[in-house]
């Protein structure tokens, strides 16, 4: 049954009500959406039949309205806040949205086919996390949407290095070494199982060339003791519901070196309070550990659970501080903001890691054995480990015997 533009508004608006979205967000979401099917009515387009064509074509017409009005052009993210509400719309009225991108039939359901089959051999047989079988996913689907539409389903019959060396010419424009090598990496694994099903007629895996990447050639990005007081002490200061959040991420992060996945995952019941400790699921290894819960952990959960986690359903401990009140995906937003509140720069990236790599460094000069550190890091092997060794250089220097024949050279 068709619902009207009016029914839509206002299930649009229950439905941000529900998510404890701000009464003044919601209103101004009606406001865009209005604007949007308005727009629609113009034009004789039936809300249910809208494509991302022509949700781009709205926008140019919403800029240049924009410009007329105003004088001036919109600001970079202006658009950002009316293409989420139009999103939440168009999946209210068609059930879902993005549709799937459309592919000549029967090309469709073979690429349907392929992947379905390739996502369920990588989640039951090789036992991979989801961020892995993700990534994987996603490059597969890439890598068959660009061979189907130069060359059609058929040509992976008669598949050669060539069409692979294509593919990766594609790919390269503006990804580093290690990004290119990432890339290699995961369509090796797509044309081996092509291989291996019978879809493609030789395995091209082994020919497929990627940037040649040295062994440990990058030096992580760390933090010494003080940094990491300093960015404790800056965020601990900030007494709102978001400061209380991200200082127990931060304390999570400090104490134990976890992964984001593995903080964002934390659930209610993972937290046994009884007992004093953590169950902690390792995303790359899908295994459990348990870690004693130390007191300014237990301290910094207990005080955002009671003070600063917003009443929601969801089981994961850590959500979103405003609507729509679901559980974080990623912590890199609230580290590089506490970093940068408490002057701290790091080389290179400012992610999670960084804590991490510091709590790696850390068991290491304590004389830590690595599979010790492997086993608490959740690491699936020693070469892991391994790289860590490098964040400890300066131990290793004070260790170092002299060369022989040095004092002669001096």
């Amino acid at each position: 049954m068709l619902k009207s533009h009016a029914e839509l508004i206002d299930e649009l608006s229950n439905f941000l009500t529900k998510q404890n979205y701000n009464p003044v967000v919601v209103l101004n979401h009606r406001l865009y959406a209005r604007a949007f099917l308005d727009y629609l009515t113009k034009r004789g387009i039936p809300v249910e039949t809208v494509t991302p064509a022509q949700v781009d074509q709205y926008f140019i017409y919403a800029i240049q309205k924009f410009e007329i009005r105003r004088g001036r052009p919109p600001g970079v993210d202006w658009h950002m806040l009316p293409r989420t509400v139009i999103a939440k719309l168009l999946g209210l009225a068609q059930g879902k949205w993005p549709p799937e991108p459309e592919l000549i039939e029967p090309e469709a359901a073979f690429l349907r086919t392929i992947c379905y089959e390739y996502e369920t051999w990588l989640r039951e047989e090789r036992g991979l996390a989801r961020a892995s079988i993700k990534a994987l996913m996603w490059e597969a689907r890439n890598f068959l949407r660009w061979q189907f539409d130069r060359a059609g389903a058929a040509s992976l019959e008669t598949m050669s290095i060539v069409d692979v060396d294509h593919y990766m010419d594609m790919r390269s424009p503006g990804l580093r070494r290690a990004s290119l090598a990432s890339v290699a990496l995961l369509l090796r694994s797509v044309v081996r199982y092509l291989h291996r099903t019978g879809r493609i007629p030789t395995d091209l895996s082994p020919r497929i060339v990627a940037p040649l990447l040295y062994a440990y050639e990058g030096v992580p990005s760390t933090l010494d003791k003080s940094q990491i007081a300093a960015v404790l002490a800056a965020t601990k200061n900030d007494g709102s519901p978001r400061g209380l959040r991200d200082y127990a991420v931060l304390q999570l992060l400090a104490t134990y070196g976890l992964r984001d996945g593995e903080i964002c995952r934390l659930r209610l019941e993972d937290v046994n309070w009884r007992d004093e400790s953590l169950r902690i699921r390792h995303t790359k290894t899908n295994t459990y550990s348990y870690m004693p819960l130390l007191e300014p952990v237990g301290e910094a959960l207990l005080n955002y659970l009671r003070l600063g986690r917003p009443d929601a359903e969801v089981r994961e401990i850590f959500i979103r501080s405003c609507a729509p009140y679901v559980a974080m995906t990623h912590l890199y937003s609230i580290v590089s903001r506490r970093l940068a509140a408490a002057g701290v720069e790091p080389p290179g990236k400012r992610g999670a890691h960084v804590f991490r790599h510091a709590r790696a460094v850390e068991m290491l000069r304590a004389s830590v054995p690595q599979n010790i550190i492997g086993d608490i890091l959740g690491h699936r092997s020693t070469k892991s480990t391994n790289i860590y060794l490098k964040l400890a250089t300066e131990d290793l220097r004070a260790v170092a015997l002299e060369v022989p024949g040095s004092e002669v050279l001096s």
